[in-house]
């Protein structure tokens, strides 16, 4: 995992339900956890493009129901600032499942656009990443 070079502005905060845009199994998770993340006493946690999240799985196969995941999430709706000042904001908000902390993706293949800081960030993603912006 490596760091990212902009601050980018957490647009989803726990308890939020996000798609999934990979062929896991599971359709859609409702975040409960955000891993590495630092915050004051008594604030809800939230999440931005390429955090590691933990979710719990609402929609999808019935084996993949009701299970803890980790998910990294790859796009947002809220607007972030890149480093040579463009602004960028996706359609809808997407999770990749992943198997470990490493962030190895569970399925095979990637629905849609994966935004820039989750690939350099997370190289498994990068791996079936086709469209980056």
């Amino acid at each position: 995992m490596k760091a990212s070079k902009s601050r980018i502005t957490k647009g989803l905060p726990m308890g939020a339900y996000v798609e999934t845009c990979d062929n896991s199994g599971a359709k859609v998770i409702k975040i409960f956890n955000v891993k590495n993340l630092k915050t004051v006493k008594g604030r809800i946690m939230s999440c931005g493009v390429g955090d590691l999240v933990m979710a719990a799985v609402k929609k999808g196969r019935p084996d993949m129901r009701k299970q803890t995941v980790l998910a990294i999430i790859v796009r947002q709706r809220r607007e972030y600032r890149r480093p040579d000042g463009t602004r960028i904001k996706f359609e809808d908000n997407a999770a990749v499942v992943v198997k470990d902390e490493d962030g190895n993706p569970k399925g095979t293949m990637l629905k849609g656009v994966i935004a820039q800081e989750a690939v350099d960030k997370w190289p498994g993603i990068a791996k079936l990443a086709s469209i980056v912006v």
